[in-house]
């Protein structure tokens, strides 16, 4: 059993790495790993630190992913004590980082160790893609490196994800897939006039409203056995000067679609198009997608990890898309399974984000435990007097 996990997460979490900055996370996990026989490749674009490591050279690869940036802290006198110094209270680890997600990185580490001291002879190869340009823009990081290994064929069997996925207690959640996640920036241009002659104007609110109502009200589609409904939301809408007695010339409003594989980002797109052109409106409408959806069915590595799962903690999870993005959405382009798979989330991005420590090397047991399930370790024929004795009555008793 791995018994240092909490010891590295809370070293891991004493780094200030603020996304993109990676402060130094990094080169802790690589020396662990350079011990153990990993082949290192350090891939640097922009201003993000990333690496890809593995040990092996045939199939299956098994990968393990995750992001050593994190979230800003926010108003660290709202902390109860310090974010980026490690402190245990209550049997809790606090600190920025703890569940999102240094832990399941201190976790991968220990875990590795341990099978390698194992199963040193294992078969498949297993590998690590870490960056530090998940919790940021993430146009650097995993999305990058996903790219440098489809141009030279490198490609995964089975991924996981090391975020946070857990609700209640570790283990009642693996995510299979998420939500692909389709952004617009809509315009509406009216005319701008004085209130008091409103037949000089155009009040571009007015025009809209009808049009908010029916996307509001749409049925995009009805989701699947994986997925709920797709879902559309306003984040943010402006129009005016600030005056009371101005009619505003332009609507501004952001919005959000959060969609199954039910849908695709082209469907979206024509069907909210086709809404506002019916309505007649002058408009300008500018889209971002930031990542289709993606879904593993229950196949060996969700089965594997499910295994691993009850077997420490008696739990039997349950398979869920529920969520924001994740880099599982550039993964799955180079591997056909990935799962995540981490410690609880109802803390992440908050003040005094924590993960409870007796859950750190369970949940560094249930990887290792996965790893067994899927890289068997290789037999080999010692005695050969027995061998062949047992061929010999195969075949001719």
């Amino acid at each position: 059993m791995p018994q240092n996990t909490l010891d590295l997460a809370q070293t891991l979490i004493a780094c200030r790495s603020l996304t993109p900055a990676d402060s130094g996370c990094q080169e802790i996990l690589i020396n662990r790993l350079d011990k153990l026989g990993f082949r290192i490749e350090k891939l640097r674009f922009g201003n993000v630190d990333n690496f890809w490591a593995r040990r092996g050279d045939t199939a299956p690869v098994l990968c393990f992913a995750g992001h050593t940036d994190v979230v800003p802290a926010g108003p660290l006198e709202q902390w109860d004590s310090d974010p980026f110094t490690p402190t245990i209270r209550d049997g809790r680890l606090y600190g920025r980082g703890a569940a999102d997600m240094k832990s399941s990185l201190a976790a991968f580490i220990t875990a590795i160790e341990a099978f390698v001291a194992k199963h040193a002879d294992h078969q498949g190869s297993i590998a690590l893609l870490i960056t530090s340009d998940e919790e940021g823009v993430a146009v650097d990081g995993t999305v990058k490196v996903v790219e440098t290994l489809k141009a030279r064929g490198e490609l995964l069997d089975y991924c996981i994800v090391g975020e946070p996925t857990c609700t209640e207690i570790l283990g009642d959640t693996i995510k299979n897939g998420r939500r692909g996640s389709l952004s617009g920036n809509l315009t509406i241009q009216g005319v701008q006039g004085h209130i008091a002659y409103p037949h000089l104007a155009q009040n571009p609110i007015h025009i809209a409203a009808p049009v908010i109502t029916e996307l509001a009200n749409t049925e995009w589609d009805q989701g699947n056995e994986y997925f709920p409904p797709t879902t559309w939301h306003i984040s943010n809408i402006h129009a005016g000067t600030g005056a009371t007695n101005v009619i505003p010339g332009s609507l501004n409003l952001l919005f959000n679609f959060r969609f199954s594989t039910a849908s695709t980002a082209e469907s979206l797109k024509n069907r909210v198009h086709e809404i506002l052109d019916r309505y007649g409106l002058n408009y300008t409408l500018e889209w971002e997608l930031s990542g289709n959806p993606f879904l593993t069915p229950k196949a060996e590595l969700a089965d594997a990890m499910s295994d691993a799962i009850v077997k420490i903690t008696a739990i039997e999870p349950q398979l869920s898309t529920s969520g924001g993005t994740s880099d599982g959405r550039f993964i799955k382009d180079i591997c056909a399974q990935v799962i995540e798979f981490g410690p609880r989330n109802d803390t992440i991005h908050k003040l005094n984000e924590h993960v409870e420590v007796a859950d750190l090397d369970r949940l560094s047991s249930i990887y290792l435990l996965t790893m067994e399930n899927l890289l068997p370790a290789k037999t080999a024929v010692t005695n050969t007097d027995g061998f062949f004795a047992a061929l010999k009555k195969y075949f001719f008793s």
